[in-house]
């Protein structure tokens, strides 16, 4: 068939084929090679900590102070959880 006479989908179609597929529940994660959800998420925590470091250190109210805090918990414990499964670059 020619590019000419195939029929394009519009969203709503597509909308309307998919919604016929049973959700797997399954997610398909497309990354370099070395990564790892546990890397990853102790990446996005340090980001984070970093990120509410400099908000409290702009803003220097005790709210900012209590986020930044939180978010440093949160980069030990994903950092724990590196340590413990093994990936250490």
């Amino acid at each position: 068939m020619s590019r000419s006479k195939e029929h394009l989908m519009s969203g709503n179609e597509l909308k309307s084929l998919l919604d016929l597929v049973d959700d797997t529940r399954e997610l398909v994660l497309r990354r370099e090679a070395g990564w790892t959800p546990v890397r990853s998420a102790w990446g996005d925590a340090r980001d984070d900590a970093d990120a509410a470091y400099r908000e409290w250190g702009r803003a220097r109210t005790r709210a900012a102070y209590a986020g930044c805090r939180a978010a440093q918990d949160r980069e030990g414990g994903a950092e724990d959880a590196r340590a413990g499964s093994g990936v250490i670059r």
